[in-house]
């Protein structure tokens, strides 16, 4: 390999993995955060008209899965861009053949 293709390849890598970290890290915090209002606000919610918890937990519920969807596509997005092709990774070797 080129000098310049494996400088390329370097700049574009090490973001990259940052960008992967910070996608999983933040989705994670965001998403125990969210869980943790939302558990909270459920008690409260209990604790003043028990006589509504069935319909309360039934929301509960549906909000803890859109609260976990963005982490679980956070975290997908950030493996695809650690591990798979990354779409960056091509257009640094492009531009880096095209200057040698």
């Amino acid at each position: 390999m080129n000098i310049a293709v494996l400088a390329a390849l370097s700049a574009v890598s090490g973001p990259s993995a940052i960008a992967a970290a910070l996608l999983i890290g933040l989705a994670a915090l965001g998403t125990a955060i969210g869980f943790g209002i939302l558990g909270g606000k459920f008690l409260e919610g209990v604790a003043r008209q028990p006589e509504l918890s069935a319909m309360l937990m039934m929301r509960m519920f549906l909000m803890a899965g859109l609260v976990d969807a963005f982490a679980a596509i956070s975290i997908v997005m950030g493996l695809y861009l650690f591990f798979a092709s990354n779409p960056f990774m091509t257009q640094a070797i492009k531009a880096a053949t095209v200057g040698v």
